[in-house]
């Protein structure tokens, strides 16, 4: 499912206008998006959490080159389904 057909199931169950839900939408991920960046978790109650997650530095191996690399510390982004989105899911 794209962004697309999510707009447009969004505009038919509410009946509101696809151009008004395209810019809730992408608005919904800008916020997410930037609370993210700013080290702050999102968290939607009944949907789940949007969630950084700290990667620790990692020694890698170039087996080319036959040469080391260290990968520093660094954070992801992650989503963590709440239990009742799991349970729906597994329905």
């Amino acid at each position: 499912m794209t962004k697309a057909d999510v707009v447009k199931e969004i505009a038919e169950k509410t009946g509101i206008e696809k151009t008004v839900v395209l810019s809730t939408v992408e608005a919904f991920m800008e916020v997410v998006k930037e609370s993210l960046s700013n080290q702050e978790n999102v968290y939607l109650r009944g949907f789940g959490s949007f969630i950084i997650k700290k990667r620790a530095e990692k020694t890698a191996r170039n087996i080319k080159k036959n040469s080391t690399l260290i990968i520093p510390a660094h954070n992801i982004p992650a989503f963590k389904p709440a239990k009742t989105f799991v349970n729906d899911v597994k329905k």
